[in-house]
C-alpha cells in the first residue's frame, strides 16, 4: 500500500508540474504580440554631447557704420514725387532744396531782407549751376538751417547709422569768398554800370 500512495503521489506532482508549465507558456505567448506590436521610438540626437556645458550661439554683431545717402538722381525723382502729391492735395510744395546735400551747395551771398536775414546758396550738383535764395527754417536732405550769420551759415546735420541710431551735429558754412578773376570781372563791370555824370551845359548868353 505505502508503494501505491507513493505512485499516486508522484503521478500527481508530475500532472501538476506539467499544468503549471502549460499555463506559463501560454501566458508567455499571450503577451508576446503586445511586446512585438509596440513600435519603437527613434530618439533624435541634436547633435550636442550630453555631457559637455551648454553654450548660447554668440551673435555676430556687424561692423557700425554711417548710411550713405542716395544718388542725386534718386533724390530729384523722389521731390517730384512729393512735389505732385502735394500738388494733388492743394499744399505747399517743397522746396527744391530737400533734395540737396549740406555739401553740394555753396554761401555765394548774405542779405537782410523785410523778413529778416536770408541767404543765397548755389547748387553744385547741376550744370548750369542753379542758385537758391534761403531762410532759417529751411530743411535740406540731410540737415537743416538753423541761423544766418554774418559772413556764415549755421546748419544742423543729420547722421543716421546702419542700427537706425540718429545724431545730430552742427555744421558751418562761411560765405564763399569771390576767386581773383571774379573780383577782376566785379571791378571792371562796377565803372560801366555806374550812371553817367551829366555833361556841364554851356552858359546861356546874357541879354543885353
Amino acid at each position: 500500500m505505502d508503494d501505491k500512495l507513493k505512485i499516486r503521489y508522484v503521478v500527481s506532482t508530475v500532472l501538476v508540474c506539467v499544468v503549471l508549465f502549460a499555463g506559463f507558456t501560454a501566458t508567455v505567448s499571450a503577451q508576446e504580440p503586445s511586446v512585438a506590436a509596440k513600435p519603437e521610438t527613434n530618439v533624435k540626437s541634436s547633435g550636442r554631447d550630453p555631457f559637455k556645458k551648454f553654450e548660447p550661439a554668440r551673435r555676430v554683431k556687424s561692423a557700425l557704420a554711417k548710411l550713405e545717402p542716395p544718388s542725386i538722381q534718386v533724390r530729384i525723382d523722389r521731390y517730384r514725387a512729393q512735389k505732385l502729391a502735394a500738388a494733388n492735395a492743394h499744399v505747399s510744395p517743397p522746396k527744391p532744396t530737400t533734395a540737396l546735400l549740406l555739401n553740394e551747395m555753396q554761401v555765394t551771398g548774405i542779405f537782410h531782407t523785410p523778413r529778416g536775414w536770408s541767404a543765397m546758396v548755389e547748387a553744385t550738383p547741376f550744370n548750369p549751376k542753379l542758385s537758391y535764395v534761403i531762410y532759417p527754417g529751411e530743411n535740406f536732405f540731410d540737415g537743416q538751417l538753423v541761423a544766418i550769420e554774418e559772413g556764415r551759415l549755421v546748419f544742423r546735420r543729420d547722421i543716421v547709422w546702419n542700427d537706425g541710431r540718429r545724431e545730430k551735429s552742427v555744421e558751418i558754412k562761411p560765405l564763399r569768398q569771390p576767386s581773383p578773376v571774379e573780383a577782376m570781372t566785379a571791378a571792371k563791370a562796377a565803372p560801366a554800370s555806374a550812371p553817367a555824370t551829366e555833361t556841364e551845359k554851356p552858359a546861356a548868353p546874357v541879354k543885353q
